[in-house]
């Protein structure tokens, strides 16, 4: 199966909106209340390839390259978290969005739930998959930015397929020659490459550790909330989500077994099921 033949059925359309003068990337599809899906570091919009079809039927998916990722501009500055948050709200007011469910992978999660505790009015429900900035863990950091450096500034196709395996528990029903092209390619724009230092910002200790979720930012989180993580996640232990879950007030906690840091697509057919289901109560409730 590749994204195309993912897509095939779906009425879709790839744009670029201007978001407060950042060129945004953007895949959109479907009709409804808008749902925003947010990859993780160095990602893209293809993240979720295996999710829209499903989510298009009932709702207006919006899938972006995030600030200083895939196709959307680089501006030149270091990208923390209120820079991403930033980014996100243009967005939202470029295509005329109040409020967004929004659906947040890794970083995406971690931009989410940032943006959910600073501007409740804009979230009407918010789903955590693998989110990160709980956590400055200098092993896992190391490793994200260790194995991103080597994969964008060498040219050998081979290093970004390790890049993705490491996101999944089995990488080989989960990475496809397809993606493993559509991420080298975008690793190895000229544009990217200049770019690194400042989309892995995040990685350093010191920018992390101001940049964190606290139990107090979490605790302020009032939207409706989805916590999903992989049992086998390399970037961070269950705990991590039984954290998280306990300081978001009603939140939600689903574990996948066989699962890495994607669950959203190793596990593509559990996730759109208990998403759709939880996004029909968060409409419900409100």
């Amino acid at each position: 199966m590749t994204i195309w033949a993912d897509l095939a059925e779906v009425e879709y359309r790839v744009e670029y909106v201007d978001a407060n003068g950042v060129r945004t990337r953007s895949l959109q599809a479907g009709r409804g209340e808008s749902v925003i899906f947010l990859h993780g570091t160095s990602g893209h919009l293809e993240a979720f390839a295996r999710n829209l079809p499903a989510h298009a039927a009932a709702y207006h998916c919006h899938a972006i390259d995030m600030l200083g990722h895939g196709y959307t501009d680089k501006p030149q500055f270091p990208y923390e978290i209120p820079r991403y948050v930033e980014h996100l709200l243009s967005y939202l007011d470029a295509t005329g969005i109040d409020r967004a469910h929004l659906v947040g992978e890794s970083l995406g999660g971690w931009v989410a739930a940032w943006l959910a505790s600073e501007h409740p009015s804009r979230v009407r429900s918010l789903q955590l998959i693998a989110a990160g900035g709980t956590k400055a863990n200098p092993e896992v950091m190391q490793r994200i930015k260790a194995a991103t450096t080597e994969a964008v500034l060498t040219d050998n196709i081979e290093l970004t397929r390790a890049r993705l395996n490491l996101l999944m528990h089995d990488p080989g029903s989960s990475v496809s020659d397809e993606l493993v092209q559509i991420r080298h390619r975008i690793y190895h724009r000229p544009e990217f490459q200049a770019n690194l230092g400042n989309l892995l910002c995040l990685q350093e200790m010191e920018i992390r550790q101001r940049n964190l979720l606290t139990p107090d930012r979490l605790a302020r989180i009032d939207a409706p909330t989805l916590v999903i993580w992989g049992r086998q996640n390399p970037f961070g232990q269950v705990p991590e989500a039984q954290s998280m879950h306990d300081q978001i007030r009603g939140s939600r906690l689903e574990l996948f077994d066989d699962c890495g840091h994607w669950p959203q697509h190793e596990q593509a057919d559990l996730y759109n099921k208990l998403s759709l289901g939880f996004l029909a109560g968060a409409e419900t409730a409100m």
